[in-house]
């Protein structure tokens, strides 16, 4: 427990205190954030407002896990795994954003583009589980005592495609001031419980770090945001919150402890598939979920950033106590 809070603490000092100099090298640079015009009218005045502010959180966990595994007094692989698959999506991330700035756009890679970055970055992350395991992998079904075995073929491919979606589904909610970082904290605060519970200091570790890093963050980025994440930092957490969840061979658990990031990407597929179906018809408002409920949702009532925030963060902890009860019961008393 010690080392989880003193872990908590070095990433959470670590990010309050470069945040304002990463802010002003971000302005300096004229790293700013370009909104689409057919968005909410009033996201327009954070035109501009710095991006790629994740830049603050992923330092803060790096030098977080570092110190944290010194003190240990032992390299715990399992945190140094989940810190390279998240400082690997969040490099996607950064070309991604680089190239929004250069082309002084909202768009940078093209879909296509970043969807074979990311599925290669996964690819090598499953491939590092391969290497490491001593049998098939197992699959535990949530709440229930059911797990099975999989052949590695049919395994790759479902870690690729959920790794590939949870951090898609991230990226998705980093639409608001404070979004994403308010959800994922209660999302890291819930692994630190389970690796606990499973003993495996490595991964409590890594998320510790996760939790204090995000609280840091979001004194910048909470509205009104000083400093947007950019997709550095959505990607990052993406593929840190998929990778703890193989780390601890439970997948699965993204659909409840995830539930809001579930919410996001099925609120966007849905608006897609129905358009196109019906020639211009709309589900939502606008996608993804968030959106939505910013431009007045099904009521005609306008939510503001924070009640949005409030909301997306207070489904998630309910969704965290829910998940790690059946953690909890997986690994027995």
């Amino acid at each position: 427990m010690k080392q989880a809070v003193l872990v908590f603490a070095i990433a959470l000092v670590i990010t309050l205190a470069i945040g304002p100099a990463v802010i002003n090298y971000l302005r300096k640079m004229k790293f700013g954030q370009k909104i689409l015009e057919i968005g909410p009218k009033w996201h327009m005045n954070k035109q501009n407002i710095p991006t790629m502010g994740g830049f603050m959180f992923i330092i803060g966990i790096a030098a977080a896990v570092i110190i944290g595994n010194i003190v240990m007094g032992e390299i715990s692989v399992s945190s140094l795994a989940v810190l390279g698959l998240a400082v690997a999506y969040g490099a996607v991330g950064l070309v991604d954003d680089y190239a929004k700035i250069k082309k002084k756009e909202n768009a940078g890679l093209t879909p296509k583009q970043k969807l074979v970055l990311q599925i290669l970055v996964a690819g090598v992350f499953v491939l590092v589980l391969f290497l490491g395991s001593s049998g098939l992998p197992q699959l535990w079904i949530p709440f229930t005592g059911i797990s099975f075995s999989w052949p590695w073929p049919l395994y790759i491919v479902f870690a690729a495609f959920v790794i590939v979606g949870a951090d898609n589904a991230v990226n998705l909610t980093d639409g608001i001031d404070g979004l994403a970082a308010s959800v994922t904290l209660p999302v890291a605060i819930f692994f630190v419980f389970v690796g606990f519970r499973r003993g495996d200091m490595g991964v409590v570790i890594f998320s510790a770090a996760l939790a204090g890093a995000l609280l840091g963050f979001l004194r910048y980025n909470f509205n009104p945001a000083k400093v947007f994440m950019g997709d550095t930092g959505s990607l990052f957490l993406g593929g840190a919150v998929a990778a703890l969840a193989f780390a601890y061979d439970m997948p699965l658990i993204l659909v409840t402890v995830g539930i809001m990031y579930i919410v996001e990407a099925l609120s966007d597929i849905i608006q897609v598939g129905y358009f196109k179906l019906t020639h211009g018809k709309r589900v939502f408002r606008m996608s993804p979920f968030h959106h939505h409920l910013e431009m007045g949702g099904w009521t005609g009532h306008k939510w503001k950033e924070k009640q949005i925030v409030a909301l997306f963060a207070g489904v998630t902890v309910l969704f965290a106590v829910l998940s790690f009860i059946g953690v909890f019961h997986r690994f027995g008393a």
